[in-house]
């Protein structure tokens, strides 16, 4: 069974960091991309960045970049998300998704695998 789960989430105040962990199983890393998405209350889902297990390249959104750094154990099949310089913005529900093939892409649409969300609080 193809399974995503996500979790780490937290509340953390303003300038703060938290670390999102991403545990893939039913899949081999060869050829998957994990992309991270978030969506705050009232708002559309967003994507934060994307992670080719492989050769771990990544693509980040404007609003994170600097700030966000996604990795790949491909050893414990598990993608990372750190958010450093935490903003009350950053206020979501954040999901990892997952596709088979090489694109990083930020594109909901593109990802055909979803985990459950974990809650990220940033309180100013």
């Amino acid at each position: 069974e193809v399974q995503l789960q996500a979790f780490g989430g937290g509340l953390v105040q303003a300038g703060g960091s938290l670390r999102l962990s991403c545990a893939a199983s039913g899949f081999t890393f060869d050829d998957l991309v994990i992309g991270w998405f978030r969506q705050a209350p009232g708002k559309e889902r967003e994507g934060v960045s994307s992670i080719n297990t492989p050769d771990r390249s990544t693509l980040y959104a404007d609003s994170v970049k600097g700030r966000f750094t996604t990795s790949s154990d491909n050893a414990k099949n598990t993608v990372y998300l750190q958010m450093n310089s935490l903003k009350p913005e950053d206020t979501a529900v954040y999901y990892c998704a997952a596709h088979h093939g090489l694109l990083l892409t930020l594109t909901a649409w593109e990802y055909d695998f979803w985990g459950q969300g974990t809650e990220v609080t940033v309180s100013s």
